[in-house]
């Protein structure tokens, strides 16, 4: 039995589209309407954040959806001010729908006198009275252990590999998954058991931070359809770098699957112009005008599984089940077809 009377959604303005298709995605489920609570958040002229709730909330189960993406450190605020507003108005519990958890690439410290700031945000978070994290492909699983709340973290792995058996069906037996670097193997490993194909690394040798000196591929993808698997596309250098080096390496075509599209400065031009047939990401960040008007990126969406895994949560059922690709088939039912 849910302990809460109906789950309500409040967005921040980081990624407004996908809060509405959220919404949208949750009335089909509930077969009753279900929208944002009617809020503004705002800033003074000095760029202050002001937020201000027009409905009652007071003993509801709310859940903020607000990815802390470009420009990460006002996104975080609002995040942070929206939870404080819902929790002196007495709100039973607030859960924080983080799509794109900004920060967790400081996961750990690399050098002497750096900070762990994925840790300071788990912090600020908590105490601004979030009681519960759902979120997508963190950088860093252990990010989960700075939080003393439960932290759901979600995977797109599933819709890639329903998206890639329906745009690769057919010639499945083609297709090699890449991870772009050593770290990333986990990852690709298990895209590539999902679609049942095999995998490759492209290694990378640094001789300072952020200049590569040397790539070299280890598995063999010539006459390979190369698939290149990631959690985070920057400024798309290393990946367009690593597509270069799959097709000099006999590649047939190469493409990439990244779930958070930060595309940050010279990334979509290079995208446009480099090799890669395409490059597919979700909508964790609210795509800009550049981005959806470049031929090559695709956006897979991923609203159906969030609204899905905030029912779960309301609910009280398994948000692990979201998993597997079985139980996102029905979810994502008219997107995908398989068989």
């Amino acid at each position: 039995m849910p302990a809460y009377t109906e789950p309500k959604l409040i967005s921040g303005n980081a990624n407004r589209t996908l809060a509405n298709s959220i919404a949208r995605r949750m009335s089909m489920h509930r077969g009753m309407s279900v929208g944002l609570v009617n809020a503004r958040v705002e800033r003074f002229n000095d760029q202050e954040i002001f937020v201000e709730v027009f409905e009652n909330v007071r003993g509801e189960d709310m859940f903020i959806i607000q990815p802390t993406s470009n420009p990460a450190n006002d996104n975080l605020m609002e995040l942070l001010i929206i939870a404080d507003a819902l929790r002196r108005s007495s709100a039973s519990r607030i859960t924080a729908v983080i799509p794109y958890f900004g920060y967790a690439r400081q996961d750990r410290r690399t050098k002497a006198r750096t900070p762990i700031s994925a840790k300071l945000v788990a912090n600020l978070l908590t105490e601004a009275g979030i009681e519960r994290v759902l979120t997508l492909d963190l950088h860093a699983a252990q990010i989960q252990g700075f939080f003393d709340i439960p932290v759901d973290n979600l995977y797109a792995a599933p819709i890639f590999a329903l998206d890639i058996e329906h745009h690769f069906k057919g010639h499945l037996e083609d297709v090699i998954v890449v991870s772009p670097d050593v770290g990333g193997v986990g990852r690709a490993r298990e895209l590539a058991q999902r679609i049942g194909c095999g995998l490759a690394i492209v290694d990378k040798r640094r001789v300072r931070p952020g200049e590569v000196a040397e790539m070299t591929v280890i598995g063999e993808v010539s006459g390979k359809t190369c698939i290149i698997i990631d959690d985070i596309c920057d400024t798309a250098g290393t990946l367009c770098k690593a597509a270069e080096l799959l097709m000099n390496n006999g590649a047939q075509e190469v493409h990439s699957y990244i779930t958070h599209g930060v595309l940050s400065g010279p990334a979509v031009e290079r995208i446009r112009n480099s090799v890669m047939k395409s490059l597919v990401i979700t909508d964790s960040i609210e795509p800009t005008e550049a981005v959806l008007a470049t031929p090559n990126i695709r956006i897979v969406p991923t609203a159906p599984m969030f609204a899905q895994a905030i029912l779960n949560i309301w609910n009280g059922t398994s948000v692990s089940s979201l998993f597997e690709v079985e139980t996102l088939v029905p979810i994502y039912e008219g997107l995908y077809q398989r068989g």
